[in-house]
């Protein structure tokens, strides 16, 4: 649990409606409440973006237009989404509050389900994906952890549309830890994806319930992304005899790497796995349904009784007459195709010509290998081989087999032809020549920009995924760029009043720079008093900003005029006539 974001958010009712009461989960791109509704007063969950992906413009249009989609859905075996919302600086869903858990968790405790539990958890699954994908949406993520149970009998698919998003956030959490065991083939080769990927996946969640086990694992998610693309999984019925073949069937093709051969579509599924509930059932006419009931009334007379047994003599006898020809004719058979026709008939020998370095196509369309061969094939991503491309084979080139009627099998190991390019180290390099780097490499460059005190202003802080790491043409790779420095405030404090020297301390003690003082005649201030300053009082600025003084120079004062020597007093003596 994120338990940052989840105090930062506890308690706020956001457009006045949604009270958030307490926090249930958190991924790599949200944190999720549950919440009251206080306009419907009911409980809903809340999901909420993480602040530093709001913060991305472009990733938010993402968030709602994905949101907005998913919004349309309704479905008893999806989680509801009933708002998309966002305020000044949260983006927001309001979502169907389910009281249950997920089906990993089930799994975890009770181990390997039931044929029945399983069919029936499989056909609401394949329900849900069949509505959403009706309405364009594909999930693009089916695994146990997005799969809800409750009450052990219904099942809610979550997070419909997430994915997507989820592969344009670096270093997304727990929620995308173990996506690679259900991924299909076309995810693992990087290609686009349609509904068929979610029935594959849909396919690896069956065989789990089902047997308990996961059909691939490895050591890294490379390892297990290859086993999708060429590796065959243990028989269900190798692991749990008790599956039905029919049931096995259905799970293998939906599980099917090749497009062709998987179910095209939900429908089919949920087709195939109704039938098969009415077989397990024994309501479908395939195993003799509509059997008319035996009637007991009355009583069998002697005479029937043995007419009736000496009917059974003869027509046991006629059965196992022809059960023993039956048995000889398929054991003479059995032996000609698999002894005695080898024997008796000339053998033909051919040599294993060399395939590597020719198309795979070319090789498999050509009626003259495909009357000899039967080909295996498998794919491996090899950065150097353009796709299609044929790696290895086995047997190699050059051997020579007895030919049969089914052909030599031979393997082909084909390039998927997905370019791994490693991303090249751009920290501490100015980001307009990091950004056409990478683009040239064929990346998608998202810019992410912070202050940082130790990297120039426009010079690259991190980049994620990490210097040395492999992606194919087309992934998004992030650049963090410094804006500078983290930049010091300080409020600016009043200073009319006070005489020079002290607005000069109190400016030092601020960090502000005191450029020029100034004087003017000032009645009411005394002489030496600051008069003005040219930034307001209570303004945020930065650090060592310039400011400028004027300081009262007291009231302005009239000189007396001097007596004019030659000037004849008034009323002086003598003055007269």
């Amino acid at each position: 649990m994120d338990n940052e974001h989840i105090d930062q958010y506890s308690g706020i009712v956001l457009e006045d409606r949604y009270e958030l009461i307490e926090g249930i989960g958190s991924g790599g791109m949200a944190v999720v409440f549950k919440a009251m509704d206080n306009r419907l007063n009911r409980f809903v969950a809340v999901k909420i973006m993480r602040p530093e992906l709001a913060e991305n413009e472009k990733f938010r249009q993402r968030f709602q237009t994905e949101s907005r989609a998913i919004a349309k859905l309704s479905h008893p075996n999806i989680v509801g989404v009933y708002d998309v919302s966002h305020t000044d600086d949260i983006e927001y869903i309001v979502m169907e509050l389910v009281d249950g858990i997920t089906l990993k968790q089930y799994m975890n405790e009770h181990g390997p389900l039931s044929t029945a539990k399983a069919l029936d958890y499989s056909l609401q699954i394949a329900k849900a994906l069949s509505h959403a994908h009706s309405k364009g949406i594909v999930h693009r993520d089916i695994k146990p952890q997005n799969i809800l149970v409750v009450g052990e009998e219904t099942i809610k698919v979550a997070d419909f549309g997430i994915a997507n998003l989820q592969s344009e956030v670096p270093d997304v959490e727990n929620e995308a830890i173990g996506s690679v065991h259900y991924i299909s083939p076309e995810q693992a080769k990087g290609l686009p994806v349609d509904e068929r990927s979610d029935i594959y996946s849909l396919g690896i969640v069956m065989y789990e319930m089902l047997s308990g086990m996961l059909p691939f694992d490895g050591d890294d998610d490379r390892t297990i992304a290859l086993k999708h693309l060429s590796a065959v999984p243990t028989p269900l019925r190798d692991i749990v005899p008790t599956i039905p073949e029919r049931f096995a069937a259905i799970v293998r093709k939906a599980m099917q790497p090749s497009l062709e051969k998987r179910y095209q579509s939900a429908d089919e599924l949920v087709s195939d796995l109704e039938r098969f509930r009415r077989i397990l059932t024994g309501t479908s006419e395939e195993i003799g349904g509509n059997v008319a009931p035996v009637s007991t009334a009355g009583e069998m007379s002697r005479e029937n009784y043995d007419r009736r047994r000496r009917r059974s003599k003869v027509v046991s006898m006629l059965s196992g007459f022809f059960g023993v020809m039956a048995f000889i004719v398929f054991l003479s058979v059995f032996l000609w195709n698999y002894w005695l026709k080898d024997i008796f008939s000339p053998g033909q020998r051919i040599e294993i010509p060399n395939f590597v370095g020719s198309y795979y196509d070319t090789i498999i369309n050509s009626k003259n290998f495909t009357k000899s061969f039967h080909f295996d094939l498998l794919y491996e991503i090899d950065p150097d081989v353009e796709k299609g491309i044929i790696i290895s084979q086995q047997p190699e080139a050059g051997k020579s087999y007895m030919l049969s009627d089914k052909g030599i099998n031979v393997s082909l190991t084909i390039s998927t032809g997905v370019m791994l390019t490693e991303i090249p180290d751009c920290v501490n390099r100015d980001y307009r020549e990091a950004t056409s780097e990478l683009e040239k490499l064929g990346f998608v460059v998202e810019k992410i920009y912070a202050s940082d005190n130790n990297t120039e202003k426009d010079f690259v802080v991190d980049i994620s995924p990490a210097p040395g790491e492999k992606l194919p043409a087309g992934a998004t790779v992030y650049l963090t760029i410094s804006v500078g420095p983290e930049v010091e405030t300080v409020i600016m404090p009043y200073l009319v009043g006070y005489t020079q020297s002290e607005a000069e301390t109190m400016l030092e003690a601020y960090k502000l720079t005191l450029v020029s003082v100034s004087t003017v005649y000032n009645d009411s201030i005394p002489e030496g008093a600051v008069v003005g300053q040219n930034v307001e009082a209570g303004t945020e600025l930065p650090v060592f900003s310039r400011i400028y003084l004027q300081v009262s120079l007291g009231p302005e004062t009239t000189p007396e005029p001097e007596p004019d020597s030659e000037a004849i007093p008034i009323g002086v003596p003598g003055t007269e006539g």
